[in-house]
């Protein structure tokens, strides 16, 4: 048995030899061909010139309505349709880009945050000899390069653990690791290493550590996605493209060729989703850059074209910090069905995922229990019996459309492409799917380039590598420092501002309101335990938010991060984005009740709060009924058998606390699952036992009740000396 697992490992060692040797013949080639265009592009870039001011969204629906004819229409605000824009506007292409909702609202704003080329797609280049494969991974380590280059406030390098519980593997993903390291080239992050048990405890101290062999460590790249898309779309805007969000392409404009006969795309038919208003947007060329939506828009160019979406769902669950160390992601590279599990640092959180099944293309898409099931049970497999993986410390859940697709110019139409696919129909529309975040930009370039040739548009050369981000060119590490010592911002909210905005940070504290405390000086947190401020939400306007939406799921994060206190900040976001937008009570109202539905639905909240229901009788013991009957008659003095605000306030009051009637409301609103503004004593116990069970984790009617009672129990225990005394 020994000598199988030596001769094995020998066979992949020897593999991973071969592979390197493959791996280099390639990379002096890339590594030239990259070289020269960043360094020609980096000089170019200097005669671009970026409006000192953004256009406001009025401004821009304006531009698109009275602009005689755009060189370029992109319909969608993804990652690479905002890459698109950005592309051909520094090219000197009059550039124009609508999108139906809002800028990173789909898949953009919904993925794992990591900036990679990926290890797994490296693995089957080399186990199938594959070379479409090694060249993605090729190209995928030059984006990762320079999307750290161009928007260091919204990246960084973060090391990912890869823990072995098996001897033979550790030389088998040593070498594997070691190849991903030599691919990338000149633009490793950090050299990878490997760990000693010990070593791999002290940085990852939750790991299942039985049978554990060691550890391997290697860089990849890490972002605020959301912010990233936005920070795209900002900085093209600012170099001259028209862009509007909630403008929804009804139909395509086409016209017939005087000089071929033949029908070509000509512009759009655009809706403004927010105020119903419809025009015209003529352009040369559209291109279609609508991720899932791909075949809708092909479909608005020929009715009878076969879809090339392949859709699959990946659902991410968010759990506390504490579940992984602050800088330490870890990768299990073989679930229990053959899937990959990242399990990183986000935000001061920690993101978990993902999974991958087959979906329909739908705008709301519904992480489901099955999905955040199958995570949690990975992380349980990978983390140490000492930690309890409760399912109740799910904090948010959302499920994203990955766009798989096959290649229409492809002979075997039903194979799926691993790469992305550009496509010229023969009315000009041009499409581009597939691929994926890290590769935005070149999937962009490649766009753009079969744009300019199909419709003999004149252009410049491709100026996008190296070409800094909105905020990104006046930012360093230390500059929330002065955030710091020159507005009185608390520190962790100027870090937050610093990595968020980059430069722009200052024009967000100078919106930031007095506090009236001796510290902070300024800077009103919209909830307490996130450093996001209600200037945000002004200065998030001026970036095109347009509901509340928008501001807390991708200007701030706040819904991905935690959907109880996006719930809690809803109020008052609304309240400050009505008074600057003139919103009637009406519209304040429809607001808040799509904010909560979105939370509700996209966010799980909805899943959430079904633990409380949905696992059968309450299975307490006798003993803990009766614990919990008490405790609950303690606030139902007069035995109706439920407890109102009412009840709990004149509890609180008898111990000298106090919180105020709002927040009790969102309290006993946790709980009363009927809604009826009372908990009934069988909802308390379901609340009770949904705890036990690690269903539901951080109820704060549980707290608080049982803060109460240990406050009044305490209170009425007769001191011996007062009792008489004793012998």
């Amino acid at each position: 048995m020994a000598f199988q697992k030596a001769v094995k490992g020998s066979i992949l060692i020897g593999g991973g030899a071969v592979a390197t040797v493959f791996g280099l013949s390639q990379l002096s080639q890339y590594r030239q061909k990259h070289g020269h265009l960043a360094s020609v592009e980096a000089s170019e870039c200097k005669t671009l010139q970026m409006q000192s001011h953004l256009p406001t969204r009025e401004s821009q629906l304006q531009a698109l309505q009275t602009t005689s004819a755009f060189d370029v229409l992109v319909i969608g605000g993804g990652a690479t349709g905002c890459g698109c824009a950005l592309d051909a506007v520094t090219r000197g292409l009059n550039t124009a880009l609508v999108e139906r909702d809002d800028f990173s609202s789909g898949t953009s704003s919904r993925s794992t945050k990591l900036i990679h080329g990926g290890v797994r797609y490296l693995q089957k280049a080399i186990m199938r000899l594959d070379f479409e494969q090694y060249r993605m991974v090729k190209e995928a380590l030059h984006e990762r390069a320079n999307l750290l280059e161009i928007a260091p406030n919204l990246s960084a390098p973060l090391p990912i653990m890869l823990p072995v519980y098996r001897w033979w593997q550790l030389p088998y993903y040593w070498v594997g690791i070691k190849l991903y390291d030599l691919v990338a080239g000149s633009q490793c992050l950090k050299s990878s290493y490997v760990l000693s048990k010990s070593k791999a405890l002290e940085l990852f101290p939750m790991l299942q550590k039985d049978k554990l062999v060691g550890a391997i460590v290697y860089y990849d790249g890490q972002h605020n996605d959301a912010r990233m898309n936005l920070a795209i779309a900002l900085t093209a805007a600012r170099y001259g493209a028209a862009t509007a969000n909630y403008t929804e392409v009804v139909c395509l404009l086409k016209k017939t060729d005087p000089k071929s006969g033949k029908v070509r795309v000509c512009g759009a038919r655009c809706r403004d989703v927010l105020t119903g208003q419809e025009f015209d947007v003529k352009a040369k060329c559209v291109i279609n850059a609508t991720g899932p939506f791909t075949d809708s828009v092909r479909k608005m160019d020929e009715k009878e074209v076969p879809n090339i979406c392949q859709p699959s769902a990946g659902v991410h669950i968010v759990m506390p910090g504490y579940y992984s160390p602050d800088n330490m992601g870890l990768l299990d590279p073989a679930t229990s069905d053959g899937r990959v599990i990242f399990f990183l640092p986000w935000q001061k959180m920690t993101i978990a995922g993902t999974t991958d099944t087959a979906t329909e293309v739908t705008h709301h898409p519904i992480p489901t229990e099955e999905d955040i099931n199958f995570i949690l049970t990975e992380v349980r497999n990978y983390l140490s019996c000492d930690v309890e993986v409760r399912r109740g410390d799910v904090l948010a859940a959302w499920s994203g459309i990955r766009p798989l697709v096959t290649d229409p110019g492809s002979k075997d139409t039903q194979s799926i492409s691993r790469n992305h696919v550009v496509h010229v129909s023969d009315s000009g529309l041009v499409t581009i799917a597939g691929g994926k975040w890290t590769t935005y930009r070149s999937m962009a370039q490649d766009a753009i380039d079969a744009a300019v040739k199909a419709h003999n548009l004149h252009a410049d050369s491709c100026k996008t590598v190296g070409l800094l981000l909105q905020g990104a060119g006046g930012w360093t590490p230390t500059l929330y420092i002065r955030l710091v010592q020159d507005y009185g911002l608390e520190n962790e909210v100027a870090q937050h501002l610093a990595a968020t905005y980059g430069d722009k940070a200052f024009e967000v504290a100078k919106l930031a309101q007095v506090t009236g405390k001796r510290w902070p000086i300024v800077g009103k947190r919209l909830v307490s335990e996130f450093p996001y401020i209600e200037s945000e939400v002004e200065y998030a306007i001026q970036e095109y938010a347009c509901t509340a939406v928008d501001i807390m799921a991708r200007r701030t994060r706040l819904a991905f991060l935690n959907v109880q206190a996006a719930e809690e900040a809803l109020p008052r976001i609304i309240e400050i984005m009505g008074k600057r937008l003139k919103w009637s009570e009406q519209k304040k109202k429809e607001e808040l009740a799509e904010a909560k539905k979105f939370l509700y639905y996209e966010m799980g909240y909805k899943v959430r709060s079904e633990q409380l229901t949905d696992h059968g009788e309450i299975s307490l013991t006798p003993r803990d009924i009766e614990r919990y009957k008490k405790r609950f008659h303690m606030f139902d003095k007069d035995g109706k058998g439920f407890i109102t605000i009412l009840d709990v306030q004149r509890v609180l009051e008898s111990i000298n606390l106090q919180i105020n009637e709002c927040a009790l409301h969102e309290i006993l609103n946790e709980v009363d699952l009927n809604k009826n503004g009372q908990v009934e004593l069988n909802e308390f116990l379901q609340l009770m036992n949904a705890i036990q069970k690690g269903y539901v984790s951080g109820s704060r009617l549980a707290v608080l009740m049982k803060t109460a009672e240990e406050n009044i129990h305490q209170r009425n225990v007769i001191s011996v000396d007062r009792s008489g005394g004793g012998l």
